[in-house]
């Protein structure tokens, strides 16, 4: 038994392993460096601008058509307030059918109006 998890605790790769990682050195708005080992390939890809890291979509990327017909066909148990990150209210309106389907209707109203818009900020797709 003792052997069984030896040999497991040592692991070795049977093929030759090359790096492909470097050095590179990061500057941030600030004037401010952070050396970190990157690929090339994830240097080029993590450049990100504000305005991307800002926008409606970065934040979830929420449809109203989506948030709407979820309303419409199972409102009554509140998966459309999980879609929109609304996570205690849907658990309330999962335990009580949507408040009889009343609250349930009158969050389908307020989608149709823009009125109920996304934890996170705005929808990314609108009506």
């Amino acid at each position: 038994m003792l052997f069984v998890f030896g040999a497991i605790g040592v692991s070795t790769a049977s093929f030759p392993v090359n790096p492909t990682t470097s050095k590179t050195e990061i500057t941030v708005n600030d004037n401010k460096t952070a050396d970190q080992t990157i690929s090339k390939n994830d240097a080029a890809k993590s450049q990100t601008s504000v305005e991307e890291m800002t926008s409606p979509a970065a934040g979830g990327g929420k449809s109203q058509l989506i948030a709407l017909l979820l309303a419409f066909f199972v409102g009554y148990i509140g998966i459309h307030r999980f879609y929109l990150g609304y996570t205690t209210i849907g658990i309330i309106q999962l335990l009580t059918g949507g408040g009889c389907r009343i609250w349930a209707l009158i969050d389908l109203i307020r989608i149709i109006t823009g009125d109920h818009k996304p934890k996170d900020g705005e929808y990314a797709e609108k009506l």
